[in-house]
């Protein structure tokens, strides 16, 4: 636990989206209290707000995936990250609509008008949305079936197959590994293979050390080191990180110049900046560029309790 009073507090001052979290990672509340402060998150704060942004059709911004970051699936996804709690009915019936429009017979998933083609981040991107919200349908199996037949003899994925850039490559497969990890949670044991594909997938990552050429300093994209919040589709530091502390992995060597990153960027006050946005509309702004970010600290202190538990 964080000894850090001031911090803590400071955190629990923001939005309820934040405050069950902290609850959660940081302080060891109990269950009851947990609970009660995460049922908050639908009816206030930037939760609701969002809620209160979905159409008559259950959709957000008019369009399934397009018009970033205003759409269903970004909107989800957020929604996701925030905590809404599974048996929420707007959500339910946001999943209904991205599964039925986007779901093809192989088990991907497209939501492209002009060309039929499916990428494979933005599957494994509404996966984890899908298996979050505990949306009851068999074809949640295809897709995890059809996005372990992409992984690639290294462990990752290219989010298009002949897509060789390696930083999309990253992106990807980090989508997929969060949507892999979702859907372990809501079917656990279902699946060896899936969690076979899981271990592959982090060792992927791993070998680079997160954002490094193999057995090299050079970094493959300086855009990884800026920590986002909402990451969006983009993978960063920071995200992956929160990525593995979520999976609860044992502690690996290879992550220490991450954990490093990690340390360096924190404020003499023990909060993290939000450092980069990712451009495109939104409905609101949570954070300030260059300024303290409750998701950001919320997230490196959840993961340096995990690294430093190990």
């Amino acid at each position: 636990m964080t000894d850090d009073g001031k911090l803590i507090e400071w955190l629990l001052e923001g939005d309820p989206a934040i405050r069950w979290q902290v609850m959660r990672d940081l302080v060891g509340a109990s269950k009851e209290t947990i609970a009660t402060e995460r049922h908050k998150v639908a009816t206030e704060g930037w939760s609701a707000r969002l809620l209160s942004c979905q159409d008559a059709s259950g959709m957000w911004g008019g369009q399934l995936y397009n018009r970033k970051w205003l759409s269903t699936t970004y909107t989800l996804l957020l929604l996701r990250q925030m905590g809404l709690e599974a048996n929420h009915p707007q959500a339910y019936l946001a999943c209904k609509l991205l599964l039925n429009g986007g779901f093809k017979p192989n088990g991907g998933l497209s939501y492209a008008k002009t060309v039929d083609v499916i990428d494979n981040g933005v599957t494994g991107m509404v996966l984890s949305i899908l298996a979050y919200f505990g949306y009851p349908d068999h074809r949640l199996h295809a897709i995890a079936g059809y996005l372990c037949d992409q992984q690639l003899s290294d462990g990752g994925w290219e989010p298009v197959p002949g897509d060789q850039h390696l930083r999309y490559k990253f992106d990807a497969t980090l989508l997929i590994l969060d949507g892999l990890h979702e859907y372990e949670q809501q079917f656990p044991g279902r699946s060896e293979r899936v969690a076979a594909a899981q271990r592959r997938g982090r060792e992927f990552l791993l070998h680079h050390r997160l954002y490094h050429l193999p057995q090299s300093e050079q970094i493959i994209d300086k855009k990884m080191l800026l920590f986002s919040f909402p990451p969006r589709w983009h993978f960063d530091v920071l995200a992956s990180l929160d990525y593995f502390q979520a999976c609860r992995m044992e502690r690996d060597e290879r992550l220490s110049a991450a954990i490093e990153l990690l340390v360096a960027k924190r404020n003499q006050n023990g909060s993290w900046d939000l450092q980069n946005r990712h451009a495109g509309k939104t409905f609101f702004e949570m954070e300030e560029v260059g300024k303290p970010s409750r998701w950001n600290t919320l997230r490196a202190l959840r993961v340096l309790e995990w690294w430093q538990g190990n």
